[in-house]
């Protein structure tokens, strides 16, 4: 009998301790379910929207999250039709690619000298960069302009070019510090040893291990030239210099006339390869890259 009665309690024990396990992925894949939905659920919103008809979207008694009348293109139509869509977005790619290069040439040398900086004096010039990042836009649009005037650089893309590294090279100086950082000196030390120069070791050794942190700088960056309105509204005069930011409200916003259709079209259709950039690369931003280097 007892030990009948142990076998009975391990079997209660056993069952309890898998039911609490199953329990909690149960909880687990709940959450990320809600995580995931909530995430998605812009996106989705955006989609059907495009594909509405007007009247479907006006009639407040219809379902706003299903099609109640058939699809439409007329809203893409609308979108690359009737205002210079195409060009917009041409135009962001290249101030977007433009700022990337410049970033990068200047934020990465830096942030490598800021990690390898020691003593106070670097924690010193890294906290002053980051304060930097944290000047108010607006604070400085009144300089901006006075040598974007000087320069005769209005109505022009290259007034871009020239403004949005002041706000971007900061913070990605202050961001390359950090994984910088987190890249062994002895690394470096080995790879010298081997024959390497201190700059071909930076180049081939310590940039390839920091790629995390170069693809976060690109994305920012161009996160921010799409995103980015007031510079470019007022730099830019001509419609055909227009960025997507500042485009699409100024001929989709008519008056008190919203054209809802064409402007989620254009949001879903500049958001999509960044959402997916970034999904594709989400492991190299997480992973451990200098764990079981130096050996």
């Amino acid at each position: 009998m007892p030990s009948d009665l142990a076998t009975g309690g391990w079997k209660l024990a056993w069952m309890s301790s898998r039911w609490r396990a199953r329990g909690a992925q149960i909880a687990a894949f709940t959450t990320l379910a809600a995580f995931a939905v909530f995430c998605a659920f812009p996106f989705y919103w955006m989609l059907i929207t495009t594909f509405k008809d007007v009247h479907d979207l006006i009639n407040t008694a219809n379902n706003p999250f299903l099609f109640n009348l058939p699809p439409t293109l007329e809203n893409l139509r609308v979108l690359f039709e009737d205002t210079q869509y195409l060009r917009w977005l041409f135009n962001t790619l290249l101030v977007g690619v433009l700022v990337v290069a410049i970033t990068l040439v200047l934020a990465v040398p830096a942030g490598y000298s800021l990690a390898r900086l020691a003593g106070r004096r670097g924690r010193q010039l890294a906290i002053a960069i980051f304060l930097t990042y944290l000047i108010p836009p607006t604070i400085l649009f009144i300089p901006f302009s006075r040598i974007i005037g000087v320069l005769g650089l209005q109505d022009s893309l290259w007034s871009l070019v020239l403004v949005y590294p002041g706000f971007t090279v900061p913070f990605c100086s202050w961001l390359m510090m950090g994984f910088f950082k987190a890249v062994p000196r002895d690394i470096e030390e080995a790879a010298m040893m081997d024959g390497l120069s201190h700059f071909g070791a930076f180049l081939k050794v310590v940039v390839p291990l920091s790629s995390p942190g170069i693809l976060t700088v690109v994305i920012f960056t161009l996160t921010l030239v799409m995103q980015e309105f007031v510079y470019a509204l007022t730099f830019i005069t001509s419609s055909s210099q227009y960025t997507v930011s500042v485009g699409v409200p100024t001929f989709l916003v008519r008056g008190d006339v919203y054209f809802w259709g064409s402007m989620m079209g254009a949001c879903l259709i500049v958001s999509l390869p960044v959402a997916l950039l970034y999904n594709l690369f989400l492991d190299r931003f997480v992973a451990a890259f200098t764990v079981g280097a130096v050996k």
